[in-house]
C-alpha cells in the first residue's frame, strides 16, 4: 500500500505486509506488528475442523461439537447412549449378538454388534457373592496332622519361632528360649551336649527352618 493524504484504519494495517509504507501514526503501526505477531497462534489455527458427518455425542443429532451442544446441562434430556467401535479387537474374540442394546455390545466395522467372547462368558455366569455372616467353611487340612520334629524346639516342644542353631553341636532351637537357658545357666552349658561357656551371641540363625 502506498503513502496516500488519508490515515489508514487499524483493521487495515493488520492487513499489510510492508507498514513502513503506509501513511499512518507510530502508535497504530506498533498496535498492528503486535496483533500481526500473535496471529499465527490464534486458537483457530488449531482447532479441527468438523467433518460433515459429525453427530453429537450427548443428543445424537448432526451440528455443533459436544461442547456447544444445547441440550448439555438439561437435567430432562437423557442422553443417547454410545456404542462403543470394536477397534483393536480380533474377531475371533468377539461374538455377535443381534441386539445393539446388550450388555458391553460394541459396533463392529462390518455394521454388526458384538460383545468380546470372555465378557459374554463373565456374563453367563453372574457375579457371586457369600451372603456375610457366613460361618467359615473348614479348612481342608486338620489340625491333627503331626508336625515334622526337625520343626519342633526341644525345649518348649512347639514349633520353632525364630530358629536359632547353637554353634557347639549344631542343634536348632527357639531363638528366645535357647537364648534364656543360657543365660540361666551360671556355667553357660548347651542342653544338648552339655558344653560349657557358649554364648548367646554365638547363635546363628537358621534361616532355612525360618522359611
Amino acid at each position: 500500500i502506498g503513502e496516500s493524504s488519508a490515515s489508514v484504519s487499524l483493521a487495515q494495517l493488520i492487513q499489510t505486509a510492508d507498514l513502513t509504507q503506509v501513511n499512518a501514526s507510530e502508535e497504530d503501526k506498533i498496535k498492528a506488528v503486535m496483533i500481526q505477531s500473535c496471529l499465527q497462534y490464534d486458537p483457530i489455527n488449531y482447532m479441527k475442523k468438523l467433518p460433515e458427518s459429525y453427530t453429537c455425542f450427548h443428543c445424537g443429532q448432526p451440528g455443533p461439537h459436544i461442547r456447544n451442544c444445547p441440550t448439555v446441562g438439561d437435567r430432562n434430556f437423557e442422553p443417547v447412549p454410545r456404542i462403543k467401535e470394536s477397534t483393536g479387537i480380533p474377531r475371533s474374540f468377539l461374538t455377535e449378538v443381534e441386539d445393539p442394546s446388550t450388555k458391553g455390545a460394541m459396533v463392529t466395522q462390518t455394521g454388526t454388534c458384538a460383545i468380546p467372547v470372555i465378557n459374554a462368558e463373565a456374563y453367563g455366569k453372574g457375579k457371586k457373592e457369600k451372603p456375610p455372616f457366613l460361618p467359615e467353611e473348614p479348612s481342608s487340612c486338620s489340625s491333627d496332622d503331626p508336625v515334622p520334629e526337625e520343626l519342633l524346639c526341644p525345649i518348649c516342644k512347639e514349633i520353632m519361632t525364630d530358629a536359632a542353631v547353637i554353634p557347639c553341636c549344631g542343634n536348632s532351637y527357639c531363638d528366645e528360649c535357647i537364648r534364656t537357658a543360657l543365660l540361666e545357666s551360671e556355667a553357660r552349658t548347651c542342653l544338648t551336649c552339655h558344653q560349657t561357656d557358649v554364648s548367646p551371641d554365638a547363635l546363628v540363625a537358621n534361616r532355612f527352618l525360618r522359611q
